[in-house]
């Protein structure tokens, strides 16, 4: 009986770690979301999933689902984006 609790306890940790280092940004921001209405302290799970302290339900007033970054300024006579040329043999 000691072994199927160890047992467990060890998969209940692999999922937990599972979940607040290879979920994408999104899912662990709408864990934290659903477990702060259960009645959690919403800044350490966002600290535990590695999100910001916000709403994450997509409702915009939080900031944590806005406009993407812009794209960075090119450096003087420098290219704006990076090329990756790919010479195809056949």
């Amino acid at each position: 009986m000691w072994q199927q609790i160890i047992v467990g306890l060890i998969v209940a940790a692999a999922l937990l770690h599972f979940c607040t280092k290879y979920l994408p940004a999104a899912w662990r921001r709408q864990i934290v979301f659903v477990l702060t209405k259960r009645g959690f302290n919403q800044d350490k799970l966002a600290k535990l999933f590695k999100t910001e302290s916000s709403c994450g339900d997509g409702c915009g007033s939080c900031g944590s689902c806005g406009d993407a970054p812009a794209e960075e300024k090119p450096a003087e006579g420098g290219p704006a984006r990076r090329v990756i040329k790919l010479h195809v043999q056949r």
